[in-house]
Protein backbone atom coordinates (compact mmCIF):
# COMPACT_ATOMS: atom_id res chain seq x y z
CA UNK A 1 0.00 0.00 0.00
CA UNK A 2 1.51 3.56 -0.52
CA UNK A 3 1.71 6.47 1.49
CA UNK A 4 -1.35 7.87 -0.63
CA UNK A 5 -3.60 5.32 0.09
CA UNK A 6 -2.32 5.17 3.69
CA UNK A 7 -3.34 8.63 4.13
CA UNK A 8 -6.46 8.33 2.45
CA UNK A 9 -7.24 5.06 5.21
CA UNK A 10 -5.98 7.56 8.29
CA UNK A 11 -8.10 10.75 6.68
CA UNK A 12 -11.30 7.74 6.24
CA UNK A 13 -10.85 6.79 9.95
CA UNK A 14 -10.77 9.93 11.06
CA UNK A 15 -14.19 11.10 8.64
CA UNK A 16 -15.92 7.91 9.68
CA UNK A 17 -15.21 8.62 13.37
CA UNK A 18 -16.23 12.27 13.15
CA UNK A 19 -19.71 10.85 11.36
CA UNK A 20 -20.29 8.44 14.18
CA UNK A 21 -20.14 11.61 17.19
CA UNK A 22 -22.92 13.04 14.66
CA UNK A 23 -25.45 10.59 13.95
CA UNK A 24 -24.87 8.03 17.28
CA UNK A 25 -23.97 10.89 19.18
CA UNK A 26 -21.33 8.59 21.04
CA UNK A 27 -17.45 9.62 21.46
CA UNK A 28 -15.41 8.28 18.48
CA UNK A 29 -11.67 8.27 17.32
CA UNK A 30 -9.13 6.74 14.99
CA UNK A 31 -8.08 3.06 16.61
CA UNK A 32 -4.36 1.99 17.01
CA UNK A 33 -4.30 -0.44 14.17
CA UNK A 34 -0.30 -1.03 14.68
CA UNK A 35 -1.12 -3.16 17.47
CA UNK A 36 -3.33 -5.54 15.47
CA UNK A 37 -5.90 -8.08 16.60
CA UNK A 38 -9.26 -7.37 17.77
CA UNK A 39 -8.38 -4.99 20.67
CA UNK A 40 -7.51 -2.52 17.10
CA UNK A 41 -10.48 -1.38 15.22
CA UNK A 42 -10.18 1.23 12.73
CA UNK A 43 -12.37 3.59 14.74
CA UNK A 44 -12.80 3.24 18.34
CA UNK A 45 -16.22 4.32 20.05
CA UNK A 46 -17.53 4.52 23.36
CA UNK A 47 -20.04 1.37 22.93
CA UNK A 48 -17.61 -1.66 23.78
CA UNK A 49 -20.43 -4.15 21.49
CA UNK A 50 -19.05 -2.97 17.94
CA UNK A 51 -15.81 -3.71 15.54
CA UNK A 52 -15.97 -1.13 13.55
CA UNK A 53 -13.68 -1.73 9.95
CA UNK A 54 -13.56 1.37 7.83
CA UNK A 55 -12.78 1.33 4.04
CA UNK A 56 -12.70 4.73 2.43
CA UNK A 57 -11.81 3.22 -0.82
CA UNK A 58 -13.12 3.42 -4.82
CA UNK A 59 -13.08 0.06 -5.32
CA UNK A 60 -15.01 -1.85 -2.59
CA UNK A 61 -14.91 -5.30 -1.84
CA UNK A 62 -17.85 -5.88 0.44
CA UNK A 63 -17.93 -9.47 1.38
CA UNK A 64 -14.04 -9.46 1.49
CA UNK A 65 -14.34 -6.34 3.94
CA UNK A 66 -16.82 -7.93 5.67
CA UNK A 67 -15.08 -10.99 6.46
CA UNK A 68 -12.28 -8.96 7.87
CA UNK A 69 -14.32 -7.37 10.62
CA UNK A 70 -16.02 -10.61 11.60
CA UNK A 71 -12.70 -11.90 11.93
CA UNK A 72 -11.69 -9.48 13.88
CA UNK A 73 -14.87 -8.66 15.96
CA UNK A 74 -14.33 -12.00 17.75
CA UNK A 75 -17.28 -13.72 18.84
CA UNK A 76 -18.80 -10.76 21.38
CA UNK A 77 -18.43 -7.77 19.32
CA UNK A 78 -20.68 -7.05 16.30
CA UNK A 79 -18.92 -6.33 13.20
CA UNK A 80 -19.63 -3.13 11.43
CA UNK A 81 -17.87 -1.99 7.90
CA UNK A 82 -18.30 2.27 7.19
CA UNK A 83 -17.44 2.49 3.58
CA UNK A 84 -17.42 5.92 1.39
CA UNK A 85 -16.58 6.78 -2.17
CA UNK A 86 -15.26 9.89 -2.97
CA UNK A 87 -18.29 12.59 -3.16
CA UNK A 88 -20.40 9.72 -1.56
CA UNK A 89 -22.20 9.42 1.21
CA UNK A 90 -20.81 7.58 4.32
CA UNK A 91 -22.37 3.82 4.29
CA UNK A 92 -22.69 1.21 7.01
CA UNK A 93 -22.94 -2.96 6.31
CA UNK A 94 -23.55 -5.15 9.01
CA UNK A 95 -24.55 -8.72 8.41
CA UNK A 96 -29.02 -9.11 8.46
CA UNK A 97 -28.74 -11.46 11.55
CA UNK A 98 -26.89 -8.35 13.65
CA UNK A 99 -29.18 -5.89 12.89
CA UNK A 100 -31.85 -6.64 15.51
CA UNK A 101 -28.90 -7.08 18.11
CA UNK A 102 -27.08 -3.55 16.76
CA UNK A 103 -29.99 -1.60 16.96
CA UNK A 104 -30.96 -2.59 20.64
CA UNK A 105 -27.23 -1.07 21.49
CA UNK A 106 -27.42 1.58 20.26
CA UNK A 107 -31.18 2.13 21.05
CA UNK A 108 -29.62 1.26 24.95
CA UNK A 109 -26.94 3.97 24.41
CA UNK A 110 -28.86 6.79 23.00
CA UNK A 111 -31.21 6.31 25.99
CA UNK A 112 -28.30 6.26 28.58
CA UNK A 113 -27.67 9.89 27.33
Amino acid sequence: MGLFSKNKGKRGEREAAKELQRVLKVRAGRGMQFKGGPESPDVLIDIPDIHIECKRVERFNLYESLEQAIADAGKTKIPLVLHRRNKKDWVAIVKLEHLPKLAKIIVTKNNES
